[in-house]
């Protein structure tokens, strides 16, 4: 038998054809455009499932369910509430059984992709597994015991601890929010402060061949050895590894892996420093029982593979 994944994000929509390995064997990618509505996007859903059977080769028969990342938060079959995709209370499983006769299963996209490096990636084998996602925001999935851990629908939204009490506005209204330091987004505010300081810094030479200030920049001007640079790199290690240390100590997995953009920077200036102070501040150090962590390795195809293994997890 066979699945089906569909990966909702902002602004594209990416459906595939996922066998009981893992393996996606068809894709279909389109724009989402401006938000046609829960029904219409029920029907483009069905669609895109239809497309990569058909490219497949195979029937409806073959299929066991569709799943679906969405970008907020879900229970069952009905999204609660989406931030950049104008749903809230949306029966969106019902609405997709109009248009095709499958179970669609539902889960939080960041879910979605610890569901897949758990069942295809760096986490399989493990029991208790995180991923933790460092983009526009810092997102999470829980498996706890080989199942994913939702809450009554919220849970998971681990990028809203709050690391620095009274510290920068956060999206979600608070301030000191992990997600407004560890984030892409909080790492380009990062390193616009340390310009802002030093406008002798090479930051400013790499930021201007790049076209601006991006998530890499301050990597990219560590690596040749800018002092700034580097004082920003460490920053948000420490950040990283504050937020990761609270997590661990409340959940304790065997394994957190860093998915993102930010988690492709050079091990030396991440990924090391990261492991240096969790080993050294987190609770489990006392029972040297500290959790690996380790880069994420689905990358892009995490979600569709997440989406399509849902079924394994919940």
């Amino acid at each position: 038998m066979y699945s089906i994944g569909i990966d909702v994000g902002g602004t594209n929509l990416k459906a595939g054809l996922v066998d009981e390995s893992g393996a996606i064997l068809a894709v279909e990618r389109i724009p989402l455009g401006v938000f046609p509505g829960a029904e219409k996007f029920a029907e483009i859903l069905a669609d895109l499932a239809k497309a990569v059977m058909e490219q497949g080769g195979v029937t409806k028969e073959d299929i066991s369910y569709v799943g679906a990342g969405i970008p907020g938060a879900v229970s069952g079959g009905t999204v609660l509430y989406t931030a950049n995709i104008p749903m809230k209370n949306v029966p969106l499983a019902e609405l997709f059984r109009q248009h095709l006769d499958l179970p669609l299963l539902l889960g939080n996209d960041a879910d979605c992709a610890a569901v897949g490096e758990w069942s295809c990636g760096v986490g399989k084998g493990t029991k208790h597994f995180i991923v933790v996602t460092l983009g526009t925001g810092v997102g999470g999935g829980l498996i706890l015991n080989e199942k994913l851990y939702t809450g009554a629908g919220c849970g998971g939204e681990i990028g809203h601890i709050v690391i620095c009490e009274g510290g920068a506005p956060c999206n979600c209204g608070r301030k000191g929010c992990w997600e407004a330091y560890a984030s892409a987004t909080g790492l380009i505010r990062l390193t616009k402060e340390a310009m802002a300081e030093r406008p002798e810094s090479a930051l400013h030479a790499i930021a201007a061949e790049h076209g601006g200030v991006e998530g890499r920049t301050a990597f990219l001007a560590a690596e040749a050895g800018d002092e700034t640079a580097l004082a920003v790199c460490a920053d948000y290690a420490n950040y990283l590894a504050s937020g990761l240390v609270s997590l661990i100590n409340m959940l304790h997995p065997q394994t957190v892996a860093l998915g993102g953009g930010v988690a492709a920077a050079p091990e030396h200036l991440l990924l090391e420093p990261v492991r240096k102070l969790v080993a050294e501040q987190c609770y489990a150090r006392h029972t040297d029982q500290v959790p690996a962590i380790v880069r994420a390795e689905l990358g892009n195809d995490a979600g569709i593979i997440g989406a399509a293994m849902l079924g394994r997890a919940i």
